[in-house]
């Protein structure tokens, strides 16, 4: 498009990650989700643990940054937290081998996929799409990225999620049922993958419902941190 196009009504905002120690900002394209990506997380819900995971998505604007207060969202009265190791691409393609799906990695961030789980369950069963549970306002919230130039591919680390300090979520990285090489080779046969998109990689065990004053914090062993409070819903 001509840079002198003109819009009859003014652009939405780019999304943007921090990123750790830089002034610099990470422009957001499209956010993905990886479903059912550890097992004991499969387990808890009482999937079936022999599915492969899939991939859901979220609107750009889902993203909310460290530090925010979220209002506790509509329609729901069961809102969970999925702290995630997320993805933040800086290159793209189609059908990407795995054994080159980290040259197209950018870096690294702790992110948290909420989930209105009673709308996703009620859209589940009766086979309706999960956007209604998945894709609201301020769903996804992330952390600062941390450049993978700095920190490397982490494959094993701890990644915990506490509300209101008690430990809710414990795992590892290395518990993924496909690492991040698969996730990003496996997604790219579905979709164009392009830079600026980040891809939330699955939830360890131990989701549970969070509600209006609850503190989260997140960490991944390596990748940095993320906290955000539970607001009040809006009126």
């Amino acid at each position: 498009m001509s840079a002198q196009a003109s819009y009859v009504i003014d652009p939405p905002p780019q999304t943007a990650l921090a990123i750790a120690g830089s002034d610099a900002l990470f422009p957001v394209r499209r956010v993905w989700c990886v479903g059912r990506n550890y097992l004991e997380h499969i387990r808890e819900l009482g999937n079936d643990e022999r599915e492969p995971p899939f991939f859901f998505a979220k609107p750009a604007d889902a993203v909310a940054p460290d530090g925010a207060t979220i209002p506790y969202p509509p329609l729901t009265a069961d809102l969970h937290h999925e702290v995630e190791l997320v993805v933040a691409l800086k290159g793209g393609g189609r059908n990407i081998p795995a054994d080159k799906a980290l040259d197209l990695v950018f870096g690294y961030a702790v992110g948290i996929d909420l989930t209105r789980r009673d709308l996703q369950m009620a859209a589940r069963k009766i086979q309706r799409p999960w956007e209604i549970g998945k894709a609201f306002d301020a769903s996804a919230p992330c952390g600062a990225l941390k450049p993978a130039t700095a920190i490397g591919h982490p494959s094993k680390g701890r990644i915990t999620l506490s509300c209101n300090g008690t430990l809710r979520q414990d795992g590892d990285l290395s518990q993924m049922i496909w690492n991040v090489p698969e996730v990003i080779a496996k997604l790219s046969e579905m979709v164009a993958l392009a830079p600026g998109d980040i891809i939330l990689t699955g939830t360890p065990a131990g989701v549970a419902a969070t509600v209006p004053g609850d503190r989260l914090d997140c960490a991944i062993e390596g990748v940095g941190t993320l906290g955000v409070t539970i607001g009040q819903p809006l009126r």
